[in-house]
């Protein structure tokens, strides 16, 4: 990965499996990097937020599962199953345990997520 102007290059989009996630380094800080994907594949979106689940500390966001509740994307900690907004970041079940949301692109097949 290779900063630039404070974006950070994850990898290819078509690297990461739709409605999984991968963990990426970006600046200091470990981000959880989503790929979401319609069933019928019309709309595709990636969002990127802290990796670190507030309530264990275990760096394992991004190997929750993907889903929607009440429309909103989320991802649910695998470890005890809050669900963060794949937006913001917030915790639906505690909005004390949020985690950060980070600005994500694609550029030319490129993710790329803008750190700190």
């Amino acid at each position: 990965m290779t900063p630039s102007a404070n974006w950070t290059y994850v990898c290819e989009v078509e690297r990461i499996v739709p409605n999984t996630g991968v963990c990426a380094k970006v600046g200091e800080r470990q981000v959880a990097v989503f790929r979401t994907v319609l069933p019928d594949g019309s709309g595709e979106s990636v969002h990127a937020i802290d990796n670190i689940d507030p309530r264990s500390g275990a760096s394992v966001i991004s190997r929750g599962l993907v889903g929607d509740i009440g429309g909103r994307l989320v991802v649910a900690s695998p470890i005890y199953k809050q669900h963060y907004v794949l937006e913001s970041g917030v915790c639906i079940e505690d909005e004390a345990l949020s985690v950060r949301s980070y600005p994500v692109r694609v550029a030319d097949g490129m993710v790329l997520v803008k750190g700190s």
